[in-house]
């Protein structure tokens, strides 16, 4: 079983890290079709999205993509709330039920803006009422057990707030704060649970995948492609979660 999870999340590591994800949606979906405990793939999810988003965030900075202001602006609000979110106790059919309500909507979200959004030029834009859009984000990927990217990227993208690649290092540095934000507040309620027989092949090939990914992304690879697998993969655990778990 471990080496076929190592497999596809290598893919999905790939895919998610292309366009500033951390792929944590996708690692719960399959962990919860592969009938891995609930707090061992909550855990081993958000250590998942940290270690794939933080060599994004590098390389992202690295080639020009990650406006720095606006990444702490935006996560202000945000990393205390995804504290508080993941701190907030769940029975594990209601997390299932959140989170593939949210993953679908995400999904449809990424695909309105793909396919009925014609023109794209950055606006001024009041990062304050971003912040506070951040803020309710990380409270639901507090909830979910992800990072809020997958959120976060569609309402920047609708809104016109920033190039591109520049939207997808933004997520990327969203991802990495909320993410550990949300492991600190399972720690903090004592639900954190690691079987590193497990956990670390999977570290290992996500590494591999989002190293390989980010640097697709803030190389040459089009952002428009990279979107069109996320969420098509977004909305595939979507749908999933909520046939499984209905």
């Amino acid at each position: 079983m471990v080496l076929e999870l190592c497999l596809v999340f290598f893919a999905i590591a790939l895919i998610y890290s292309s366009a500033g994800f951390g792929g944590g949606s996708s690692y719960l979906a399959l962990m919860a079709l592969w009938g891995v405990g609930f707090q061992l793939m909550k855990s081993t999810a958000l250590l998942c999205n940290i270690v794939v988003v933080t060599g994004g965030v590098y390389h992202f900075y690295k080639n020009g993509h990650l406006p720095f202001k606006k990444a702490v602006l935006l996560s202000l609000v945000s990393v205390p709330l995804a504290f508080a979110g993941s701190y907030l106790p769940l029975k594990q059919s209601t997390f299932f039920l959140v989170l593939g309500i949210a993953l679908t909507a995400a999904a449809a979200l990424m695909c309105f803006r793909l396919f009925a959004q014609r023109s794209y030029k950055i606006k001024d834009q009041r990062t304050r009422s971003y912040a506070l859009i951040g803020g309710g984000i990380g409270f639901l990927s507090g909830m979910t057990g992800i990072g809020g990217g997958i959120y976060l990227a569609p309402v920047l993208r609708l809104g016109q707030y920033d190039s591109p690649k520049n939207i997808a290092g933004l997520s990327s540095f969203f991802i990495l704060v909320n993410s550990i934000s949300g492991l600190l507040g399972q720690a903090a309620k004592g639900a954190v649970v690691f079987q590193w027989e497990f956990t670390l092949p999977l570290l290992i090939s996500v590494v591999i995948g989002g190293q390989l990914g980010s640097r697709l992304s803030a190389g040459w690879l089009k952002p428009r492609w990279v979107e069109a697998a996320t969420a098509f993969l977004i909305l595939y655990a979507g749908v999933r979660m909520l046939y499984y778990y209905h």
